[in-house]
């Protein structure tokens, strides 16, 4: 896109003119350090003395009995209500979208070379959907994040480096979040206020800074018979096969039918095969149910999308 053309996003200034030096920024896939002053002027903002004590905890969640036994005692919603382990939620979360028939379509992880084809695909089908947005990624591939959002679909943030964020210091979730925020300043020119947490991994600690940082968590709808992860990275790590992952979904499908809401999928854009699976598969099955409305979580929340960006928000 040129420089300068207008946003399809009321209020927002035109896209501004993009030339990433990756010098710019931290190393790719790496936790970024906290001692630039772009997160520097973060952590004067929010008041990280406030943030619950909560230990960081080790690699493997759950299954890590040896490093996070008093965080796993404490997962549940009487404690730091830690998603991995368990599944706990606050009031905070969006999870589900509120209506009933509507799914709110979701892809993490990208964008990637393989984005333009479900972008293709969702363009001739006239769908809109939810891009969880690692920063890293955005700025190997600024054009496509611009993309995206000429498309009208909507952003949100999901880390620089796509870590488990309760196993960082606080600093450092600053930092993952905060570098995220300005790969999208950079190149599309305004900030989405909407995140989804690698892995689901969140607890209130997380939380805390998430809101500190005026961010709202988006995470997917698990319903009584399970996830609506639709797992199709396990496709790509050679562990289902398609026609697997393709039965398993239309499990989503059915059990979606008895909540008394809508719900949300999650999805990637990083890999040839998960974007197959989402456009021979998963979407062209939301025909077979005529009610069912697939559209950006944002919307199915009822948000227009200058909502979606700090700078047109108010």
């Amino acid at each position: 896109y040129e420089p300068g053309t207008p946003s399809p996003v009321p209020g927002a200034v035109p896209l501004p003119a993009v030339t990433i030096k990756p010098s710019d920024y931290p190393p790719l896939d790496k936790v970024p350090p906290i001692n630039s002053p772009v997160v520097q002027s973060w952590l004067k903002q929010i008041d990280l003395t406030k943030a619950p004590s909560i230990k960081p905890t080790g690699l493997e969640g759950c299954n890590n009995q040896t490093f996070n036994p008093d965080q796993i005692a404490k997962a549940g919603k009487d404690g730091n209500c830690w998603w991995s382990c368990g599944g706990c939620t606050r009031a905070e979360d969006v999870t589900v979208c509120p209506n009933k028939g509507t799914w709110g379509a979701s892809f993490d992880d990208g964008p990637s070379e393989f984005t333009p084809v479900l972008l293709d695909y969702l363009e001739k089908q006239k769908l809109k959907a939810t891009f969880f947005v690692v920063g890293s990624r955005a700025i190997s591939n600024p054009e496509l994040l611009q993309a995206e959002y000429m498309a009208s679909h909507q952003q949100c943030i999901h880390t620089w480096s796509h870590p488990s964020l309760t196993t960082l210091t606080n600093e450092e979730i600053v930092a993952e979040i905060a570098w995220s925020m300005k790969a999208f300043q950079d190149i599309i020119g305004v900030t989405p206020n909407c995140f989804r947490p690698p892995y689901g991994d969140v607890d209130d600690r997380v939380r805390y800074i998430l809101k500190s940082m005026g961010l709202t968590n988006y995470i997917w709808t698990t319903g009584p018979s399970g996830s609506f992860d639709t797992e199709d990275w396990r496709v790509v790590a050679k562990q289902s096969t398609a026609k697997e992952a393709s039965a398993e979904f239309q499990k989503i499908l059915s059990a979606q039918a008895s909540l008394a809401t809508g719900f949300i999928v999650l999805a990637h854009d990083l890999f040839a095969e998960a974007v197959a699976l989402s456009i021979n598969s998963f979407l062209p099955a939301a025909k077979e149910f005529p009610n069912l409305k697939v559209e950006p979580i944002a919307t199915c929340l009822g948000l227009e999308s200058r909502q979606n960006f700090f700078e047109t928000a108010s």
